[in-house]
């Protein structure tokens, strides 16, 4: 039995639910009876020990197993009683008081809201466009190469030249020695012996750049360092030291020219450089359309946040904090960084895990209400759209229709994507064109 619901608040509401003692009793009663089919004891056969020697192992637990069963099927029944659109859990403790002969429990919990959204038609929306260029073509090939770059000891004479003056330049690999020192003190991490990195990639810092240009294997140089107020090391952050570098090793970069050899190195099997062009745009295409529709779709959740009116569940905010907060956990750990003793607070994440739970329940919401749910053929459109990137696109179809779980995320995609496609087509939409460097520099996400 059920008592009346009461309103604590906005969305939170209890109920207190109680059933006779003598139900407990009897279901516990009948539990243990058949665990004693089963049970196993020192001196005794199988299914011939004694009920008090059952009740005694397995009596708590199964009291247990009776009491969550029942409190929970009370509390189901109660919620379907009063229509009630449970959010999450509910924290349910043992009541205070209670009439004699009955069980009592309080259970406290928070229901769904009410999401009122506003007159689309009015809402403006900025969207983006970007466009893929020769430039931008010419630009992944100079990339490409300096992948593929080749050092080569610089003023030696070989295949592909000398390099130049063998003196270190931008752009060259120099191997150096080095030790610095404040006050006339080493410090930890001040010292090293071969160390190696190319010139103008901005991985010292500049001074120590400055001071390798011009020089000559075997030639030294002492010069003043002054590490940044922020730097990483805070022993010596702001602090001025003394190096001491000497180039034992220089290297120039020859970069691959762009033949039907580095056209092959991409994959395209006959070499053909207007091919290799046409692959490189064809993916560069992809990438701008990939980054175009993630932002457009940002836009589109920043105006509905805006335009939608509701409470959202404290208790759903909190599992998705937690959610996300595992996630970050897990992804660190892949990339190979130790985090077992690391904590990972989920108030870390409660501002995000705020801003999904609530666009949730607004795309449920427009979903519900405009019959948007992904179908079988949009979900089969998506797939096969992410496939073409691959070398057999039928396994990647069957990656996902072989796993329930990843066939659900692509529909959870294409149903954003519907929603997105409903908000843009009745609001006000301008368009802006964006730099290819400036879409693709972003990392917009909804």
């Amino acid at each position: 039995m059920a008592t009346a619901v009461e309103t604590l608040g906005k969305l939170e509401r209890r109920i207190t639910i109680s059933f006779p003692l003598t139900d407990v009793r009897t279901e516990v009663e009948k539990r243990l009876k058949v665990q004693a089919r089963t049970a196993k004891a020192p001196g005794f056969r199988p299914g011939k020990v004694p009920l008090k020697m059952v009740a005694a192992q397995y009596g708590y637990q199964i009291e247990s197993e009776v009491l969550n069963d029942k409190v929970g099927r009370a509390f189901n029944d109660a919620a379907n009683e009063n229509n009630l659109r449970v959010a999450g859990f509910p924290n349910i403790v043992p009541k205070e008081e209670a009439v004699e002969g009955q069980l009592a429990f309080d259970a406290t919990f928070e229901v769904y809201p009410e999401v009122v959204i506003g007159d689309l038609t009015a809402v403006e929306i900025e969207t983006v466009q970007a466009d893929v260029s020769e430039a931008e073509i010419d630009k992944t090939i100079d990339i490409l190469r300096k992948q593929r770059v080749h050092f080569h000891t610089k003023g030696e004479a070989g295949e592909h030249g000398d390099g130049g003056e063998p003196i270190a330049a931008n752009g060259d690999r120099v191997t150096v020695d080095f030790v610095g020192s404040i006050d006339g003190v080493e410090f930890p991490g001040g010292k090293a012996e071969g160390y190696a990195f190319v010139l103008g990639e901005g991985r010292m810092l500049p001074e120590f750049e400055a001071a390798t240009l011009g020089l000559k294997v075997g030639e030294s140089k002492t010069f003043p360092l002054s590490f940044p107020e922020d730097y990483h090391g805070k022993d010596v952050a702001g602090k001025t030291a003394s190096f001491t570098i000497t180039l034992q090793k220089l290297e120039w970069a020859h970069l691959p020219e762009v033949d039907a050899e580095f056209a092959k190195s991409l994959g395209v099997a006959d070499g053909d450089l207007a091919k290799m062009r046409e692959d490189i745009k064809v993916n560069l295409q992809r990438e701008v359309a990939g980054r175009v529709k993630a932002r457009n779709k940002e836009a589109v959740m920043d105006a509905l946040i805006k335009v939608a009116e509701l409470d959202v569940p404290k208790t759903l905010i909190a599992q998705d904090s937690e959610r996300l907060a595992e996630m970050t956990r897990q992804d660190m750990a892949q990339r190979g960084m130790n985090v077992k003793d690391v904590p990972f607070p989920a108030e870390l994440f409660a501002e995000k895990a705020e801003r999904r739970v609530r666009l949730g329940l607004i795309l449920s919401q427009l979903v519900g209400d405009n019959n948007l749910q992904a179908t079988p053929e949009q979900v089969k459109a998506q797939i096969e759209d992410f496939a073409q990137s691959y070398e057999d696109p039928r396994e990647v179809l069957k990656y996902y229709y072989s796993d329930r779980r990843r066939l659900g995320e692509i529909e959870a995609l294409v149903l954003e994507e519907n929603v997105v496609t409903y908000v843009l087509g009745l609001s006000k939409v301008t368009t802006k064109a964006v730099a290819f460097d400036e879409l693709m520099g972003s990392n917009a996400q909804a």
